[in-house]
């Protein structure tokens, strides 16, 4: 993947589904590399949101890479259609993945790259086994099925340790979190180890998006490679 570090990905769940276009339009003007899709089940996560109907929708207003969250039960199963939906990445929850390994195989088989999501109460060494096989590891930085929750204080100390462990390993995957980001934290987020930054209503609920989007990412650069 070659993008410039960080990255800023609005996710589009906090978007007015009424006027998805013109929201999407304003992260373009904004020349957001990514744009985040999270997709709920009712299952997995206690929240349903939309469907590969709705990425493919949001593909077509966007040249941005479309970077699939997928917080449900047997993925697999959906895998192929959020390919056919458009999606660049698919990230799958380590939680919800018996076969994990397998399973980041099937969407790397696709002409996909892979990303793996932990839940803020998994362990990072759960990774480990796959660490090498992955394109992104996610990490969960509020309990998921809900947008505009508070971010989990604990995130930092595990991106910190992930950040480590990449070291370690000699492996590339990117660090993504997801859930809490704003203004008041997306600095200290990238300066512990954060290489992708999931922003939903920090994004969308401002009264100007475009520049919002700039903001964000003035701070994100600011804390970028000051620890991790």
């Amino acid at each position: 993947m070659d993008f410039t570090l960080p990255i800023l990905a609005p996710s589009i769940l906090a978007s007015d589904y009424t006027r998805l276009g013109e929201d999407i339009e304003k992260c373009n003007q904004s020349e957001v590399q990514w744009l985040h899709c999270d997709i709920m089940d009712g299952h997995f996560v206690p929240n349903i949101s939309y469907g590969p109907k709705f990425v493919e929708a949001a593909g077509s207003c966007t040249d941005a890479f479309l970077d699939v969250h997928l917080m449900i039960e047997n993925p697999d199963q959906y895998i192929e259609r959020f390919v056919d939906a458009g999606a660049d990445q698919i990230t799958v929850h380590q939680e919800a993945c018996p076969h994990l390994h397998r399973t980041i195989q099937n969407i790397h088989n696709h002409g996909l790259t892979a990303g793996v999501a932990l839940n803020p109460g998994t362990s990072l060494q759960t990774v480990e086994p796959v660490i090498n096989d992955v394109d992104l590891v996610l990490l969960m930085s509020v309990n998921p099925g809900f947008g505009g929750q508070s971010f989990i204080e604990n995130t930092y100390q595990r991106l910190q340790k992930l950040s480590v462990m990449r070291d370690e390993h000699g492996a590339g995957f990117l660090i993504e979190v997801d859930g809490g980001v704003n203004l008041d934290n997306i600095q200290k987020v990238t300066k512990y180890g954060a290489d992708v930054l999931v922003a939903g209503s920090a994004v969308f609920k401002a009264k100007n998006i475009p520049e919002r989007i700039k903001n964000l990412t003035q701070k994100a650069k600011v804390g970028k490679g000051k620890i991790a």
